[in-house]
């Protein structure tokens, strides 16, 4: 596969009660690219958002939900989640902000 950019890394925030508590503690959440590594998502995201600085990325690989359709068993496709937490004297993510 081709190289990832930086923009194609992030592909959208997780909105739960869970990643919204965590927020106070600067922790986002974010659906990212299943073959993103940390260094990546820590350079999308300073990227991306201005005024970010990274402490720490942790990430996990969700496997696919078995469904059925009748007869027909299939699986949903895998994602990877990304936990960012961010340094104290950096500023907040302001697509989270009207949430």
């Amino acid at each position: 596969m081709a190289s990832i950019q930086y923009y194609d890394v992030i592909l959208k925030p997780v909105i739960t009660e869970k990643s919204m508590d965590s927020m106070s503690d600067k922790k986002y959440t974010f659906l990212v690219h299943p073959e993103a590594n940390k260094l990546q998502i820590k350079e999308a995201v300073e990227k991306m958002f201005e005024g970010a600085k990274v402490k720490s990325v942790n990430t996990m690989n969700m496997d696919g939900k078995k469904k059925r359709r009748g007869a027909i068993v299939g699986k949903t496709a895998k994602t990877k989640k990304a936990i960012v937490q961010l340094t104290e004297d950096s500023k907040d993510i302001e697509i989270f902000a009207g949430l």
